[in-house]
């Protein structure tokens, strides 16, 4: 397969969905929301590994040819010369491994703050009050505060496994890969944002569309339990809301968001 390969990770209800949305407006370009992919070449690495009698059939180059073959064939059905983005928030904690598959691919991070990406999910919960989210295990009568730290949390969490392998390869010797996208700056500014991100990514300028921007996935966000979840409609703008969730809670990451330091960017990340 001759097509080239980049990536869509960083924070959860951050943009990622949106921005795959725009990018497929581009006849040349793939993305959708999260794959598979990631998963299975972790099962793969696994069965590559000494934790099995045939690991002394693998080497690096064997190794590196099948990862690669996983890619090829998930994405056989695009044909050749297509510009993939293939998203998974664990990308961000594997970056040695993508620049050595593919080494001019981009990892694209949207990020957000903290307090904002759990009201996003508090709001797509009170959408749908008569099912449970597989995000919690199902578990009904959680507290917000009981849901945040689950969501927090650095080993299972949806926000706080993302958040830190972000923070990993922030501050990570592969840090120059990195493409950060503020979800405020993606939505208040898309062309500048889009027009920059074609420039990191050297791929000729396209025209999109940013007031009709449609994509869904129903089947994907019922059996999560959070119907409209990954649903995008409509005009891309900021839509300016009150919290709801408590202030004390919002106020608790709101120091969470490093890549508003600049003291703290000492390998110069690119932001858009």
């Amino acid at each position: 397969m001759s097509s080239s390969f980049h990536f869509i990770s960083g924070l959860p209800r951050s943009g990622s969905t949106l921005i795959g949305a725009i990018l497929r407006q581009n006849p040349a370009f793939s993305a959708s929301i999260t794959s598979p992919v990631a998963l299975l070449c972790g099962a793969l690495q696994q069965k590559m590994s000494g934790n099995t009698e045939f690991a002394t059939f693998f080497d690096d180059a064997r190794r590196a040819s099948l990862l690669r073959g996983v890619f090829g064939s998930y994405y056989a059905n695009l044909g050749d010369n297509r510009v993939v983005f293939d998203t998974n928030r664990t990308w961000t904690g594997k970056i040695p491994l993508l620049a050595s598959l593919f080494p001019s691919a981009r990892i694209i991070c949207c990020v957000r703050d903290i307090g904002w990406i759990i009201d996003s999910i508090e709001r797509i919960l009170a959408q749908n009050p008569l099912q449970l989210s597989r995000i919690f295990n199902y578990a009904p009568g959680m507290s917000v505060y009981a849901r945040a730290e689950m969501l927090m949390n650095a080993d299972t969490g949806l926000i706080g496994q993302a958040w830190s392998t972000l923070r990993e390869a922030w501050f990570g010797d592969s840090a120059q890969r990195l493409i950060v996208i503020p979800y405020d700056n993606l939505v208040q500014e898309p062309a500048r944002v889009l027009r920059q991100l074609y420039e990191e990514l050297h791929e000729p300028p396209f025209q999109h569309d940013f007031d009709r921007v449609v994509y869904d996935e129903p089947e994907f966000d019922v059996q999560l339990g959070m119907p409209g979840l990954h649903r995008v409609e409509g005009k891309v703008a900021a839509r300016p809301r009150l919290p709801s969730i408590p202030p004390d809670l919002f106020a608790k990451y709101a120091e969470a968001g490093f890549w508003r330091r600049s003291e703290l960017n000492a390998r110069g990340v690119k932001i858009l």
